[in-house]
């Protein structure tokens, strides 16, 4: 006699009929399969919506926000009128302890055929001028730092949605069996809001982010446990005994995502052990590699990103689809959030990043895969022209810089325009929406239908919002 406190009841003849007139249909289709799962979990991997540009993305997340007139968007009058009362309307920040106009401490320089505006704090990026281009007219919904991450990596204001690199995973999948489609890369500092700005939120688990570190042994429990008898013969055959008794008893109670997930994860950890050792070391670059993305510089923050960019390029390399960068912990300063001592701040955190992103760009030009990488470097929101304090600056949702480069991308392109004080937007105005509907288009992909069911309506990165950004295009 059963114990139905843990086995379901017989089920009816009609409820048994209606399971399996999908079961029978699901034999067939597994052997059309040839039983690849991630044919379901990706739903147009194969058919994309149009001819992609692009077949991977590394996403440079500066987290804090970089003050767009110190390093990509100059404006003269702010020199001409550093000390003075600001001139234009001010409108509320985060902190309300408003100063006068604030000059930019660095030169600007014009670099390559495009004439880039580039300040001192990027002399290496300034070299790559021509393979970026630059969107001066960025915006956010939200002025303070967990809201605006949330914006900037899912779409949403709060947290629970899923990810940009999610829905790339959930949309394409990866390209390598051996590893995630979406990965995270942590050089120390994980952005306000937490791992909510990698989740997978409604989307089935197994998109999420997983996280690495650039180090030898980037994930914790990489290894098999030293007590773990048997060869690697032994240990596979337990591995098949545990995935029959987990098929046998999902066959019977059903198949939540969280358990399918919990499935597919153990069984992508498994082959990881085999593959992340490998690509995480970086030992067996040659010299003139680790010299090129800085990872042989004195400043060890500078080390840290460079291990992470090439990190992220052997990603890449291996068919990674999505692969986020953030930042280096530098001591003294709290990330690019430069509220006061904005030359210190500014200065040691482009120091840290500066180096390896040029490096990046030159190594994965140089192997011929820039073509096919979208590489963006974006913050969540920028920074005031006018003090906070003396020599601090506060948030500045309304006009910030980001910039692409590769996939497709028109390098040398400058889109949209602030004000004269660099505050806001006066030309071109977007929003994330429009970044990410860019975003997906380069990898081939229609951003309004990229689509997940939930809560009774079509989800999407995009919502009902965004437009491809035609004009930085190839």
């Amino acid at each position: 006699m059963h114990c139905r406190r843990f086995m379901p009841s017989p089920i009816s003849r009609r409820s048994w009929l209606k399971q399996t007139a999908s079961g029978f249909g699901s034999v067939a289709l597994a052997a059309l399969m040839s039983n690849d799962r991630s044919a379901l979990a990706n739903p147009i991997r194969d058919t994309l919506h149009h001819q992609p540009t692009a077949r991977n993305i590394i996403f440079l997340y500066m987290d804090g926000g970089v003050s767009q007139v110190d390093s990509f968007d100059p404006k003269p009058i702010l020199n001409e009128r550093h000390g003075q009362p600001f001139a234009a309307r001010i409108a509320p920040t985060q902190f309300n302890n408003i100063g006068t106009t604030f000059g930019c401490p660095w030169k600007f320089h014009q670099y390559g055929e495009a004439g880039h505006w580039v300040s001192d704090l990027f002399p290496h990026v300034a070299r790559c001028a021509d393979k970026l281009a630059i969107v001066r007219s960025m915006t956010s919904e939200f002025s303070e730092h967990n809201a605006a991450n949330y914006f900037l990596h899912t779409g949403l204001g709060q947290a629970g949605w899923p990810s940009m690199g999610a829905w790339l995973s959930y949309g394409l999948g990866s390209e390598c069996d051996n590893l995630p489609s979406f990965a995270v890369i942590n050089g120390g500092l994980i952005p306000s809001g937490g791992m909510d700005n990698f989740a997978s939120g409604f989307l089935p688990a197994v998109h999420e982010g997983t996280l690495f570190k650039p180090q030898k042994l980037p994930i914790a429990n990489l290894s098999p446990a030293a007590n773990l008898n048997g060869s690697a013969v032994d240990q596979e055959t337990q591995r098949d005994l545990t995935r029959d008794l987990d098929g046998f008893v999902s066959d019977r109670l059903g198949r939540p995502d969280a358990i399918e997930s919990a499935i597919k994860n153990y069984e992508l950890a498994y082959r990881m052990q085999r593959a992340v050792p490998e690509v995480a070391n970086l030992d067996n670059e040659p010299e003139h590699i680790h010299q090129l993305y800085g990872m042989k510089a004195e400043f060890e923050p500078t080390q840290v990103f460079g291990r992470e960019c090439l990190l992220a390029r052997r990603m890449v390399e291996r068919g990674v689809r999505f692969i986020e960068l953030t930042c280096p912990r530098v001591n003294g300063n709290d990330r690019w959030d430069a509220h006061g001592n904005l030359l210190k701040n500014h200065g040691e955190n482009s120091r840290a990043v500066d180096q390896p992103i040029a490096g990046l760009l030159t190594d994965l030009e140089q192997r011929g895969m820039l073509e096919e990488t979208l590489v963006v470097w974006a913050g969540e929101f920028g920074r005031t022209p006018f003090a906070q304090g003396s020599d601090g600056r506060d948030h500045n949702p309304f006009g910030f810089t980001i910039w692409l480069a590769g996939g497709g991308i028109r390098g040398g392109a400058v889109y949209g325009a602030t004000d004269e004080f660099g505050y806001r937007v006066v030309e071109g105005k977007l929003t994330i929406h429009d970044l990410h509907a860019t975003m997906l288009h380069v990898l081939g992909v229609d951003h309004t239908r990229l689509t997940f069911r939930f809560g009774g309506r079509d989800m999407r990165l995009t919502d009902v919002h965004g437009n491809v950004v035609q004009d930085i295009l190839a």
